[in-house]
C-alpha cells in the first residue's frame, strides 16, 4: 500500500507525461491511499484544466467519471485530532502550505507515525523533499 497526494492522482484522471508512471506504480500495488481531501483537490485541477481550457468539456467529464471510479476503490485517511495536529507542526518545520501539510500529516497517521513503513507518492518537488525529511520513501514515477 502506498500513500498517494494528489498530484500523483491527477495523472490517474487526465493525460499527462507522468501517466504512464503511475498506471505502472497502481499496477504494481493497486492499494492507494488518500488523504480525505484528495477528491476535492483532484476536481480542482479538472476545472482548472477545463477553464483554461487545456481540456475539454467532454474530457473533464471523463476526468470526473475516473474520479469517481477511483474515490470507490481507493482508502481514505479521515479528518481527526491526530491529522491537524501532525499538520500544525509540519507547518513550524518544513516550507509546505496547510492544504500539503495536511496531505503529509495524512501519511505520516496513515503510517502510525512511521514513516519509513510507508511509500508516499508525489510528483511534487517540495512535498517529495518534506516526505524524505520525515522519513517516507518516496515514489514519483
Amino acid at each position: 500500500m502506498n500513500f498517494w497526494d494528489a498530484s500523483a492522482v491527477v495523472p490517474l484522471l487526465v493525460e499527462e507525461r507522468s501517466r504512464e508512471a503511475m498506471l505502472t506504480l497502481v499496477d504494481q500495488d493497486p492499494v492507494m491511499l488518500v488523504w480525505w481531501s484528495t477528491p476535492v483537490e483532484c476536481a480542482s485541477a479538472i476545472a482548472r484544466r477545463e477553464r483554461d481550457e487545456s481540456l475539454s468539456v467532454s474530457d473533464a467529464g471523463t476526468a470526473l467519471d475516473r474520479l469517481r471510479t477511483l474515490t470507490s476503490q481507493w482508502q481514505e485517511v479521515l479528518p481527526s485530532d491526530a491529522v491537524r495536529s501532525v499538520a500544525q507542526r509540519i507547518l513550524r518545520v518544513h516550507p509546505l502550505r496547510g492544504a500539503d501539510s495536511l496531505q503529509l500529516a495524512a501519511a505520516i497517521i496513515a503510517a502510525e507515525r512511521e514513516p519509513a513503513t510507508l511509500a508516499f507518492v508525489s510528483l511534487d518537488a517540495r512535498m517529495n523533499d518534506v516526505a524524505a525529511r520525515e522519513g517516507f520513501r518516496v515514489l514519483s514515477g
